[in-house]
Order: structure tokens, then sequence, then C-alpha cells
């Protein structure tokens, strides 16, 4: 297979244009803004979004050709381009793009970290590793960001937020969390990650 930067930068930085629909309520990504300036805002000392453990999770069958579990009763967004899932402070972004490319370490970091750097809120960078899970090898990203200020108060959270990028034949699939950081949701993140299957 083919294994082209720029196509992955294309197929990933469609996460950022799915979010921009949605940007404010979403996700801490935007499509257009740049906030290389902006500084990190201090983490909240007791944060808000912990995905209780008594939360449900459904299957959500995506007519594309996948599936994953997500939390039963999150609001739910159709987007041009894949789906969104949101409680109040916490979100799941799906979204997807027609890509030969296989997504690797070095090519994430080369073609789509930039990009995102430029496109998130005070962005901290953490890991980008390849990962087993049960659909195949997938990228993951970890990084912090602000959130948007909020439309009363102006008030902003740091969040943090991991992105895992699947492949499969021509298609890729860009799954991204986000929640307030330090909000224990490492359990329920797994559970979804590794949920993600072709069909």
């Amino acid at each position: 297979m083919t294994r082209s930067p720029i196509n992955i930068k294309r197929t990933l930085a469609s996460a950022l244009v799915a979010t921009s629909v949605v940007a404010v309520h979403l996700s801490p990504l935007l499509a257009v803004p740049v906030f290389a300036a902006e500084r990190a805002v201090a983490p909240e000392k007791n944060p808000p979004g912990d995905i209780p453990d008594s939360q449900v999770f459904v299957t959500y069958n995506a007519k594309s050709g996948y599936s994953l579990k997500v939390p039963e009763g999150w609001a739910r967004s159709d987007l041009g381009n894949g789906v969104s899932f949101v409680d109040k402070l916490d979100g799941v972004l799906v979204t997807e793009t027609a890509d030969n490319s296989v997504p690797t370490v070095d090519s994430v970091k080369a073609a789509f970290i930039p990009d995102l750097e430029k496109r998130s809120r005070a962005m901290k960078l953490g890991k980008v590793e390849e990962v087993q899970l049960p659909a195949g090898k997938v990228v993951r990203i970890a990084f912090t960001s602000n959130s948007e200020p909020n439309a009363v108060t102006n008030k902003q959270l740091r969040l943090e937020n991991e992105i895992y990028v699947y492949h499969n034949g021509g298609k890729t699939v860009s799954l991204q969390f986000y929640a307030p950081f330090g909000a224990d949701n490492v359990d329920q993140w797994n559970l979804m990650s590794r949920s993600f299957r072709w069909k």
C-alpha cells in the first residue's frame, strides 16, 4: 500500500473540519482559527467530567462499515463525514475518510501534528505511538488543550485528548476522546477504543 504523508494530513485534518461544524459544544479542536499565542489554563483541582462506572454503553453501527461502543444517552450529532457523541464537557468524535495511505507514527508526526498544533488552543503534545488493538495496529495521539471559552462566563478548562487512527483497506477512521484534564476516564476510553471493529 502507498504510504503518503500528504494523504495522511488530509485524512486526519478531516477531524478538524468536522469539529468546526460543532466547535463550541463538541471539541477542543477548531478548523480555521490559529491559537499559537494562547496560554494553557490551569487544570481544575477537582475536575468535572468523570464518566461514571455505572455508565451503560451501546453499540453504534456506522453505515459506512465500522462499529464501536458509545455511552448510552449522550447527545448524537451526525456530521458530513462522521458522528459525535457529547455529554456536558465530555465528547467522542469519529471522522472517516477514503484514503489508501497507511498511517504511521512518522507520517502522523510529519504531516498531522504541526497542523493540529496550529488549530488547537494552547496544545501540548504527549505521546504519539503505535498500539495494538483488536481492530489492528493503530496510531494513538495524546495531547492537552484549552477548551472553548464559555459563552457566558468566558471561562476555559484544560482538556485532555486522545485520538486513535484506524485504517483498513482504503478507509481511515479517526476516533477522538476529550474531557476535562484529570477526569478519570481511562477505563471508559479504553473500552471504546478497543470496541472498534471493521465490518
